[in-house]
């Protein structure tokens, strides 16, 4: 089933931030909510959510830079500060001053150094099964971490672009369809079939030369500036993002509330897209 068919697509914008073309959606009135999703997603990951906050609330989902069907420039480079400032500069390309933040995964990881560095920005902050501040369990340290360290040499970058990552990103979406009913073949189409055409190949070299594994030294402290209202809406059963991210966000953030979700999985709001939602209405009536 071709992208066009899935849900959402009648509803698409174009945008141009930062020199790169950027596909979204942006649905309803009132508040802006701006949705960002992870790896390897698009802002299909927020397709069950996206039109009941809508009724009350300005949406703005977009497929992040690189990702979906949003354009893949080589010199947008994702180096995690200048990949913070894009939430900025896209947030000021649609004339949003102060926004929520509902964020997943890599986008999580982005939101909460966004949420930190300009916390006059970000009125409410939901972080969802994301390494956010931390790092990934040894497995997936492993499997990252091989990528990233091959990426960070020219020659290592052409063993990269020859590497079957679409394949092995396919096959685990699938594991996760056949485990948890998350996924149809045509949504992981979407998420992970550009991966093996030669213009993604290209630029997943560029994104894991840029990407760092390891825990953050610079995000040292930095949780602890977060002012706004926040939501940890974990699956417990992540085997990439485990609950224990959860636990130690919600000991730094000052107003960090978890919503536990038992027996989750990593792509909570597509598994459990219910529980998701009403923890999300339940953050946007909070005042701390």
């Amino acid at each position: 089933m071709p992208s066009d068919a899935l849900p959402l697509a009648g509803q698409r914008q174009q945008l141009s931030v930062d020199g790169c073309l950027l596909s979204l959606v942006d649905e309803g009135q009132g508040d802006p909510i701006l949705m960002l999703h992870g790896y390897p997603q698009s802002l299909l990951a927020w397709r069950h959510q996206v039109a009941p906050l809508a009724r009350q609330a300005r949406v703005i989902a977009p497929d992040w830079f690189g990702w979906g069907l949003s354009e893949r420039r080589l010199d947008t480079q994702p180096r995690y500060w200048d990949e913070v400032a894009r939430i900025g500069k896209l947030m000021d390309a649609l004339s949003v001053e102060r926004c929520a933040i509902m964020a997943h995964d890599y986008g999580g990881h982005l939101a909460i150094g966004f949420a930190a560095r300009f916390p006059e920005r970000v009125s409410h902050l939901a972080v969802l099964n994301s390494r956010a501040h931390l790092t990934f369990p040894i497995k997936a340290f492993v499997q990252f971490g091989i990528f990233c360290a091959l990426a960070r040499t020219a020659p290592g970058r052409a063993l990269v672009r020859r590497l079957p990552i679409g394949a092995f990103t396919r096959a685990a979406l699938r594991q996760e369809a056949a485990a948890r009913g998350v996924f149809d073949e045509a949504l992981i189409e979407h998420y992970a079939g550009w991966m093996s055409s030669p213009e993604g190949r290209r630029w997943l070299a560029v994104y894991f030369q840029h990407y760092a594994i390891p825990r953050r030294r610079d995000h040292t402290g930095l949780p602890g500036d977060i002012a706004c209202p926040v939501s940890l809406i974990w699956g417990d059963e992540d085997p990439y993002c485990p609950f224990f991210i959860a636990e130690d966000l919600a000991r730094l953030v000052p107003h960090a509330r978890v919503v536990r979700v038992p027996g989750a999985g990593h792509f909570v709001m597509e598994e459990r897209p219910d529980e998701v939602l009403r923890a999300l209405l339940n953050l946007l009536n909070r005042s701390n």
